[in-house]
């Protein structure tokens, strides 16, 4: 049998963990800097946790797990025979993969809501899984860094987001990222404006792909939906959407005069803008996105999408929003809630087309005591328990170099893995330490060998 991963999943080599390390801790630290408290959930739910959260589309690309033992026991003749899938699988199936982090963690707010003290700031990082068509920057199993805040209706979480994805990005060395923005309510009104309310998600669908499709296409997606030509006349404006943040909020105001949810979206951009203009962005831009409709399965106010700098072919690489009662669909009314997410896989790529991990060292030892004399094995083993103790990095070549041939392959090892230090020989407590850059040799005792290392 040739071994094989499934398509959308992959290994890592220890360069790509390392330079994957390196981006989860400047996200981590990031998120502790901003206040955000680690959280963790299982790998799978209930199947009634994530069904339905995500709409039909979302659904689909969720990954079943089959019942333990005889799954098809449960199944009933009649579904099988008629070959309903639906039916099939809510028997034979009462867990799944989870798909994101966000609705795991409205469960888990709501399971430990009374340990919990609001607003809560949590952050977590860990894989989630999707049944999506691999492509580039787009996997089946990946992570997601997830940072939220449940319990506060603030603006000032929205202004603290933007800042928090300027500061991951510029600590990553990845200036110039845009941060698009947008508000549920404002597409609300301008559908209502339209008279286009019961076909919100079609409309925003659509206007969502004038950037990848252009306006043509989009304007005959919509009259395929039902739109009719009278409402697409009216948001003509929106196809050349153009100018700064404040002349986009002010076109926006005209348009929204006759809906009052929509002229409260554009205050909530106006008060997000103006804070972050006056608080200033270190490398990042701040764009509003009126096009942008991620989301709407939950979303209320504001949403966030993230892009790599211009130039870069890749995806989002961030996006996120404001959710006024996700926590609803499990019983808890009334708690308001936003938060981001960071594409950890899509940066990595970012990254390293942009050459930006240069700086990234994959692990290793500091020194390798290489082994040409079994007799003195014992003798370095306790020196390497001492190194390690005081936090040295040091390893051990386990087999013996008796032949030219095989101290050879030993010398290849350090050298291949660009190991600093070696101890090529120990003789009455007196260490032979060789620097492998200078080619500087010198005999220490083990005290000395510490000193030297550190």
């Amino acid at each position: 049998m040739k071994p094989s991963i499934p398509k959308g999943t992959r290994d890592f080599s220890p360069t790509e963990v390392a330079n994957r390390t390196y981006i989860m801790n400047a996200i981590k630290a990031s998120f502790e800097t901003f206040g955000f408290q680690p959280i963790e959930t299982p790998s799978f739910e209930n199947s009634e946790t994530l069904m339905g959260k995500y709409g039909e589309e979302g659904d689909r690309l969720i990954f079943k797990i089959l019942n333990s033992g005889d799954y098809l026991a449960k199944a009933d003749d009649k579904s099988l025979s008629e070959k309903d899938s639906l039916k099939v699988t809510s028997q034979i199936s009462e867990k799944a993969l989870r798909y994101d982090l966000t609705v795991p963690f409205a469960r888990y707010v709501v399971q430990h809501q009374n340990e919990i003290t609001f607003p809560f700031k949590r952050y977590q990082v860990q894989p989630v899984w999707r049944a999506d068509r691999p492509q580039k920057g787009r996997f089946r199993e990946f992570f997601q860094c997830d940072a939220d805040v449940v319990g506060s209706t603030s603006l000032w979480q929205e202004v603290e987001f933007i800042q928090l994805y300027d500061t991951v990005f510029s600590k990553l060395g990845l200036s110039k990222t845009i941060i698009k923005i947008n508000n549920r309510k404002i597409l609300s009104g301008i559908a209502e404006v339209i008279g286009a309310q019961d076909k919100l998600i079609d409309f925003t669908v659509a206007l969502d792909k004038l950037d990848k499709i252009g306006k043509d296409a989009v304007v005959k997606e919509m009259l395929s939906k039902g739109i009719t030509e009278e409402a697409i006349e009216k948001v003509q404006p929106l196809f050349n959407f153009t100018g700064s943040n404040l002349d986009k909020l002010a076109s926006l105001e005209s348009m929204l005069q006759t809906s009052e949810e929509g002229k409260n979206g554009v205050e909530e951009l106006h008060f997000v803008i103006h804070a972050v203009d006056s608080l200033g962005l270190e490398s990042a831009n701040l764009e509003v996105d009126v096009t942008l409709a991620r989301g709407l399965n939950y979303y209320t106010g504001a949403i966030f999408e993230v892009s790599a700098p211009k130039g870069v072919n890749m995806g989002s690489i961030g996006g996120g929003g404001r959710y006024d009662d996700l926590t609803g669909i499990f019983g808890l009314k009334d708690v308001s809630g936003v938060g981001i997410s960071f594409g950890l896989d899509r940066i990595y790529l970012v990254l390293e087309e942009l050459g930006l991990f240069k700086t990234v060292d994959n692990p290793k030892p500091k020194v390798v005591f290489l082994n040409f004399d079994a007799a003195t094995d014992l003798l370095k083993m306790k020196a390497l328990k001492f190194l390690r103790e005081n936090n040295i990095k040091s390893e051990f070549y386990p087999d013996l170099g008796e032949s030219n041939k095989q101290q050879k392959r030993q010398w290849k090892y350090v050298t291949t893995r660009e190991i600093k230090f070696v101890v090529s020989s120990v003789e009455n407590d007196v260490f032979t330490l060789k620097n492998m850059i200078s080619g500087d040799q010198i005999d220490c005792s083990l005290s000395e060998l510490v000193e030297k290392l550190k």
